[in-house]
């Protein structure tokens, strides 16, 4: 036998030894899926309290607001603990979010568990539990509404580009990056921040059973440790675990029900998708996998639009 033909035979065992191993592995993430689908459904069908995580920027989150419907309806909910860390986001998914929770709210109990920071929208979302309990020095508040565009017409000017506009009325598609706001323009923005602003109020004098005075005062902007926001009413107590088990146990949620997490599932490398992917590059193949689109690559902040509930430390 010569050389070329054992060279072949070696280079063909390697091959049928890749794919051995590859199947096996693809055997094994199909076994794993199926087993985590299966525990997961199971772990809904029986009696318990579902947990949500609410966390990052607050957007416009249909696959979040379908969960919430689904614990809504699941007749084997009999407690809902949200878990919010979450600077806020836009006012809208902010608006969207509360009211799925509090059409849960009307079924049954929810606890409000805000973690490290439930600030602007995201105390906005807390506020729709029927209790909030916050550790002592997690961050909340940060109650108002911020509208804010870009002004680019600086650098344009720079660079000796101009833009020329023909518009129906003054106030159509205002503001604009490519020039100052008129005073009608900004009257406009202001009227609409503030009626915003007005609703939010509303929904914290409403919720927490404040004076609308009181509130007010309140909402300019300030952030509150879990401490501070205790004396002021704006959450019921501070705690964690233990105490919103007391407060779901005093609302006749028996402290024996398991707690199963309604989280959105993650596409873990254990999983089919993260399985086959992590594999292709492994084995060369990762042109064949497709980049990460705009809104994995861009910071979220970038991304939000219109009227917006954040909280924001510093400049950028």
């Amino acid at each position: 036998m010569d050389s070329s033909t054992i060279a072949d035979r070696r280079r063909l065992r390697r091959k049928l030894g890749f794919w051995r191993i590859a199947a096996v592995v693809l055997l094994v993430a199909l076994g794993f899926a199926l087993y985590q689908f299966v525990a997961g459904d199971i772990a809904t069908q029986r009696p318990h309290i579902a947990h949500v995580t609410i966390s990052g920027l607050i957007t416009d989150d249909d696959e979040l607001l379908e969960r919430l419907k689904k614990i809504e309806e699941n007749d084997r909910v009999k407690g809902v603990i949200v878990s919010i860390s979450s600077p806020g986001g836009t006012t809208y998914g902010g608006e969207k979010i509360f009211k799925a929770i509090r059409a849960i709210a009307a079924k049954k109990p929810v606890v409000s568990d805000i973690r490290t920071l439930a600030a602007s929208a995201g105390y906005m979302v807390a506020a729709a539990g029927d209790t909030i309990i916050a550790g002592e020095s997690s961050l909340t508040g940060s109650i108002g509404v911020i509208f804010q565009y870009p002004q680019i017409q600086p650098l344009l000017d720079k660079l000796g580009v101009s833009l020329q506009e023909i518009k129906s009325s003054p106030l159509k598609a205002e503001p604009s990056p490519f020039h100052a706001a008129s005073e009608e323009a900004k009257t406009m923005i202001n009227n609409m921040v503030m009626d915003s602003y007005a609703w939010f109020v509303d929904l914290v004098v409403d919720r927490r059973k404040l004076p609308r005075d009181e509130v007010l005062k309140l909402a300019d902007g300030t952030i509150f440790t879990g401490r501070q926001a205790a004396k002021l009413k704006l959450i019921d107590r501070v705690g964690g675990d233990t105490e919103i088990r007391d407060y779901l146990a005093g609302r006749d949620v028996g402290k024996d029900l398991p707690v199963v997490d309604w989280d959105r599932k993650s596409n873990t490398p254990f999983l089919l998708a993260g399985a086959v992917s992590k594999l292709a590059v492994l084995f060369g193949y990762g042109d064949l996998v497709k980049s990460q689109d705009i809104e994995g690559i861009l910071p979220q902040k970038l991304l939000l639009d219109g009227l917006v509930s954040v909280w924001q430390v510093g400049r950028d």
